[in-house]
């Protein structure tokens, strides 16, 4: 076995994925696994999710996204709207506890980046979304189908098993709103150890759940960026790295 695939191999088993349990998806969702890799890990232990140039690596629909700039691109306009959300996948691995990192650019519109998701056929998805918006209110929240906000920003809050919750409000949602870059290039990092997420952007701390909810709640599964229907917008995507802790 070479070195590169000793080190695909180790990050696999650490993200919780063999290789029938990836066929396994693949056969329920579209091609998700198929000639993964990864590079090795840097000294702090992240490794490059988006090599820059192309989508290996990523899985989406045909013509779904695409590279522009050096960042994974999604458009919806008049003249080619976004009629159904979309999602393109990461394939190499399903993590259960990492930190992940990455800039985001929203123009219009809504998007959003899943985990410890669960894959579904069209190229849908259903789990956690670390949220962004252009407007003043889903930015920095963690979102869930079916639960809507987990927690919504300026806000730490834990979840019982039987789902009920407590929570308490550590800072204001429009002051943390000032924080966020309108239009431009924002800095986010999602951490996932155990039951407890938390969520930043640019260095500030928007929301932090322990979620133990017996029915809702997600222990793992794939990492997704979306497309959002809607009006015109353009989101994009680059300097993806992981730090898979489990």
């Amino acid at each position: 076995m070479t070195t590169i695939a000793k080190t695909v191999m180790v990050l696999l088993m650490a993200g919780g994925v063999s290789a029938l349990a990836c066929a396994g998806e693949c056969a329920a969702g579209g091609a998700c696994c198929a000639g993964a890799e990864l590079p090795k890990p840097d000294k702090d232990g992240f490794v490059s999710m988006f090599n820059g140039t192309d989508l290996t690596g990523w899985d989406s629909k045909p013509g779904g996204w695409w590279v522009e700039e050096g960042a994974i691109t999604s458009e919806s306009t008049e003249a080619n709207p976004c009629v159904k959300p979309h999602y393109v996948f990461w394939k190499p691995a399903q993590p259960g506890d990492f930190v992940m990192r990455f800039q985001y650019r929203l123009v219009g519109g809504n998007s959003g980046v899943q985990f410890r998701s669960e894959r579904r056929p069209e190229y849908d998805v259903w789990g956690y979304q670390a949220d962004m918006e252009v407007g003043t209110q889903w930015t920095g929240c963690l979102f869930q189908h079916d639960r809507n906000g987990v927690v919504m920003r300026g806000y730490k809050a834990v979840i019982a098993h039987d789902g009920t919750r407590q929570e308490e409000a550590f800072a204001s949602s429009e002051e943390l709103q000032k924080v966020i870059k309108p239009g431009d290039w924002n800095d986010y990092e999602i951490v996932a150890e155990g039951s407890k997420i938390t969520l930043r952007i640019n260095g500030t701390l928007m929301c932090e759940v322990v979620d133990k909810d017996a029915k809702m709640s997600r222990s793992r599964g794939f990492i997704a960026l979306q497309m959002h229907p809607g009006p015109p917008m353009k989101v994009q995507f680059k300097n993806l790295r992981i730090k898979i802790l489990r």
